[in-house]
């Protein structure tokens, strides 16, 4: 699952650059998913330290990516059309 829900964040990044619009786009299930990476990373911190670890982060990361554009083309672009 994590593989797979991994490889939709480049998607939706290029996407997102591509377009240089994030309309449609959520900030709350943005924030939603962000905090699942990080519940998810400190449990595998605290309780099942694997290799999983390296794919929550790696997912964190591209959250975060993508939240960055989400806020970026929210600010600038959507407010001049």
């Amino acid at each position: 699952m994590l593989a797979c829900f991994g490889l939709a964040w480049p998607v939706n990044i290029l996407k997102t650059v591509r377009t240089k619009t994030a309309k449609g786009r959520s900030l709350l299930f943005q924030i939603v998913v962000f905090t699942g990476y990080v519940s998810g990373i400190i449990h595998k911190l605290l309780f099942s330290l694997d290799i999983v670890l390296v794919l929550y982060c790696l997912n964190l990361v591209m959250v975060g990516i993508d939240t960055t554009l989400l806020l970026y083309y929210k600010k600038h672009r959507d407010t001049d059309s």
